[in-house]
């Protein structure tokens, strides 16, 4: 599957160990919150709005086909491109390949290069998504990285990164899924450190309960991060590093 097909309601299937029962409960009770805003996950915005960022971008109108399920909507797309525009970041990492990936490295193309780092869980859909992107004429490193067991604060579970650059200037924040846990995008804090001051992190779907208890501890563990939450869409979290005086 690319992403340029339809997404279905479950997320992929993968070989990520098994949860406790424990932590499978905590997983249901948070999709029972949460079901309101993931049922606004299933729809990708307006049409005109994905004509207007293909048009914005030099891609054909039929470059991304279809935005519902749990891809990026059309509004933290848009967001994106503003902030390459603004701010033509050198290096982006990304967390959750996809429509993401087209857009972030069409974006740098335009506004004086860059380099595309996305990593995800699925290894055969890294790979469907790097000959999208190739056939686009967009270049980006995508690795597999599988959600492996690794205990901390956010939960039992994340992605063992097979390279990790030493500096990143934006950080997007798009996995993991919630159903690996509703804090699990949290541990992407890991790479805090390596965001450049006057860089930026970005979390999508910040208007979930899961990711609003992560933007509370972010802003209590991080104060050298400026965050605020754009509504609008499934909601963006924003974190910028302070720059050092």
């Amino acid at each position: 599957m690319t992403t340029r097909e339809r997404t279905g309601l479950l997320a992929l299937p993968d070989n990520a160990p098994e949860p406790s029962l424990s932590a499978r409960a905590l997983v249901w009770s948070w999709g029972v919150i949460q079901w309101p805003w993931l049922a606004r996950s299933l729809w990708g915005g307006r049409r005109i709005d994905k004509l207007r960022l293909l048009d914005r971008l030099g891609l054909p109108h039929d470059a991304l086909p279809n935005l519902g399920s749990w891809k990026a909507d059309t509004t933290f797309l848009l967001r994106l491109v503003a902030i390459i525009e603004r701010t033509r970041p050198a290096v982006v990492v990304e967390l959750g390949c996809g429509a993401t990936s087209l857009v972030i490295g069409r974006a740098l193309q335009l506004n004086g290069g860059g380099q595309l780092i996305g990593f995800d869980q699925h290894a055969g859909f890294v790979e469907e998504t790097a000959r999208w992107l190739a056939s686009y004429g967009v270049e980006a490193q995508l690795w597999p990285a599988p959600i492996v067991l690794e205990p901390n604060v956010w939960g039992s579970r994340w992605y063992r990164l097979p390279t990790i650059p030493e500096a990143i200037d934006m950080l997007v924040i798009d996995g993991p899924p919630w159903a690996i846990h509703p804090f699990a995008r949290g541990h992407a804090e890991v790479l805090f450190d390596r965001i450049r001051p006057g860089g930026v992190v970005l979390l999508d779907d910040a208007a979930r309960p899961g990711e609003r208890v992560v933007a509370r501890q972010w802003r209590r563990r991080w104060p050298q991060f400026r965050f605020r939450l754009l509504r609008g869409g499934k909601g963006t979290l924003i974190g910028r590093r302070r720059r050092v005086s």
